[in-house]
């Protein structure tokens, strides 16, 4: 018999386990630490709670907001519950798109945009709660005076003196709801000279507004006013959005007024994760309603609030910034802060004497040309003034030197009569009742005057308006039957915006041929306007951006011959606020002028003035001049001004040298 061993069973090996600390950073695909400096790492690596960046002028401040929107989602946050407002749509796109690129496609589901587009997205949503139709039309400024002049025409006797202009009447009303202040105390505060007429300016408020609620109108006030009253009388609404967006962040909130920041306060009702980015020393519209004590107050607005500092430039020289440190120091009111920078430049701020206006002119002129020929670009250049009539002299002497230059201002492309007339027909597609376009396209036609425009206006802004029924003027029944067989094969066919204004176009080019002698350089304008509605999949989504976020300029300014390519730029500061050139000027800094002798008797508006004299100083990289002739006549007060700016007073010659011209022998 065969003898059988049995083997032992193996035994299997035991698993030993030792504990190691987890490595976090490896959960993130970017690396933070590199790419950030250690304050913007600080304001992006914060998740939870209220944060409040107060971040210097060239300090990266888009940047931290863009890595941040990278690490809330890299850190589990969804996109959809970020909530990015801003500015202006191209500064939301540009923060997006670059977050995109540092992580990846996840980024463009954040909801991005400025307050006004927001506040129409959400209304349009949620209008059944405010009983307003989703349809409705945004009107812009010029729209919205129009229909204040009507009223006011209304209400205002014929013999009626000193009664405030259409523009003022509108001014008025928007600073009381923007400033959450009365009517009467705006006329009080800054137009005390109509206290007489506060009843009737009252009165025709009131009836804009019920015009306005009649014909589904809302103009850009309107979209804040309305998001807010939203918000505050539906728990439900509010709660639902203030869930949706978990994390809140505000570009410039020094330019916010007050109804925005009670928006966000809202808002972020049910978790207080705000993040507001801004800069107080640059805080410089308040006619625009925007209001200074919203950044100051922050901390008090949202307890526990974090404040961080960015202080570090990436701009200016750190000579630049010696002499713009010292500015804001005589700031009232301030979060202190001490720009500094790694760049370094031999040239120091000038700040130059003139015997008079024409000889500043002549100076700067020759100044930019050697500059050109020290190889810095026209484009790296720009002339900054307190306000647009202080460029005269110098545009004059640019154009005897043969300086190409663009200056800043004037009409918008989308303010253009030709480009309004086109898109008075696409609002009325959308909105047959909107009153004020439907006016305005009536008016285009041969035959037809005010008269019979006010006429036909109650006809054909009824639900079911057929033309083919209506009693119309024999001159102009056939053109004003052709116009709503347009009009209605548009609305009746599912095409594409760009389809749309192809065919308003086919209609529109005979008119704007017999309307005005320079179409052809008018047609340039509607050929970029077809290609600017190429872009769109909505005709709503068109209209609304149009109105929101105008495009700047128009096609037809362009001179022909002139260089497109580089040019000098001229520019109030109020509209350089956020660009840079390597050369600066400052133009007119004469005590008087700059700041302005209006403001002398408040301290709010000379530390505005103060505020917009460093935001002048804070575009500049290397060379910085600051000019002021000593023989300026200001009209308006009969006085002759000679001394230099207050702001540049007890300011070191280390910092700040001081020129002298003299005529070369």
């Amino acid at each position: 018999m065969e003898n059988l061993t049995s083997e032992k069973p193996s035994v299997p090996a035991v698993k030993k386990y030792v504990l190691k600390k987890q490595d976090t950073k490896a959960q993130y695909k970017i690396n933070y630490e590199k790419e950030l400096n250690p304050a913007q790492l600080e304001a992006v690596k914060v998740k939870n709670g209220s944060v409040l960046v107060i971040a210097g002028a060239g300090s990266g401040k888009t940047k931290t907001l863009t890595f941040r929107v990278a690490r809330l989602i890299e850190s589990g946050v969804k996109p959809e519950n970020i909530l990015l407002l801003t500015f202006t749509k191209k500064a939301a796109d540009e923060m997006l798109n670059r977050a995109v690129m540092i992580l990846d496609s996840r980024c463009e589901k954040v909801a991005g945009g400025t307050f006004h587009s927001f506040a129409n997205y959400i209304l349009r949503k949620y209008s059944n709660f405010l009983e307003l139709r989703n349809n409705f039309t945004i009107i812009d400024r010029a729209d919205a005076e129009d229909v204040v002049n009507h009223l006011r025409a209304s209400v205002i006797g014929k013999q009626e003196k000193r009664f405030p202009k259409k523009g003022t009447i509108l001014d008025i009303y928007s600073k009381a709801i923007n400033k959450n202040m009365t009517a009467q105390d705006v006329i009080e505060s800054e137009y005390n000279q109509f206290s007489h007429c506060i009843e009737k300016i009252n009165e025709i408020s009131k009836q804009y507004v019920a015009y306005k609620r009649q014909n589904s109108l809302l103009d850009y006030d309107d979209l804040l006013l309305y998001l807010k009253i939203l918000l505050q009388s539906n728990d439900d609404v509010r709660k639902k959005l203030s869930n949706q967006y978990k994390y809140i962040m505000i570009d410039e909130y020094q330019d916010t007024n007050s109804l925005q920041a009670d928006i966000i306060k809202l808002l972020a009702s049910e978790h207080n994760n705000v993040m507001a980015v801004g800069d107080d020393s640059q805080s410089i519209y308040s006619f625009r309603g925007a209001n200074f004590r919203n950044i100051l107050d922050f901390p008090n607005i949202f307890p526990d609030t974090k404040i961080i500092k960015l202080e570090q430039n990436y701009r200016s020289s750190q000579n630049i910034l010696a002499l713009t440190n010292e500015i804001i120091k005589k700031a009232k009111e301030k979060y202190t802060k001490n720009l500094f920078s790694d760049i370094e430049f031999p040239e120091k701020p000038a700040l130059v004497c003139m015997n008079d206006m024409q000889t500043e002119a002549e100076f700067i002129a020759q100044r930019v040309l050697e500059l050109q020929e020290e190889d810095i670009s026209l484009n790296d250049m720009a002339v900054l003034c307190r306000s647009a009539r202080m460029t005269y002299n110098l545009e004059i002497e640019l154009a005897k030197r043969a300086v190409p230059y663009k200056k800043f201002g004037g009409l918008k492309f989308i303010e253009t009569a030709h480009i309004k007339d086109v898109i008075a027909h696409l609002r009325v597609i959308l909105n047959p009742q909107d009153i004020i376009s439907l006016n305005r396209i009536l008016l285009l036609l041969n035959g037809v005057g005010n008269q019979t425009a006010m006429k036909l206006l109650p006809m054909l802004t009824t639900e079911k308006a057929e033309t083919e029924k209506l009693m119309l003027p024999a001159k102009s029944a056939d053109s004003i039957k052709k116009l709503f067989q347009t009009l209605e094969n548009q609305r009746k066919n599912l095409l594409k915006p760009s389809e749309i204004v192809e065919k308003i176009l086919a209609y529109y080019e005979p008119i704007l041929i017999d309307k005005y002698d320079d179409y052809t350089k008018r047609l340039k304008d509607l050929e970029h306007f077809l290609y600017l509605s190429s872009q769109y999949s909505s005709l709503e989504d068109f209209l609304s951006d149009l109105a929101l976020e105008p495009p700047d300029s128009s096609v037809s300014e362009v001179e022909d011959g002139a260089q497109k390519d580089e040019y000098l730029t001229l520019s109030t500061i109020h509209s350089a606020k956020g660009l840079e050139w390597k050369a600066v000027f400052i133009i007119g800094a004469v005590d008087g002028r700059f700041p302005s002798v209006y403001s002398f008797n408040s301290e709010e508006e000379l530390d505005e003035e103060l505020r917009l004299m460093y935001v002048a100083a804070t575009r500049a990289k290397s060379y910085l001049y600051i000019t002021y002739p000593i023989d300026m006549f200001d009209y308006s007060t009969g006085m002759v001004l000679s001394k230099p700016s207050r702001f540049l007073d007890g300011i070191s010659e280390d910092i700040l040298e001081r020129w002298i011209l003299e005529i070369e022998d």
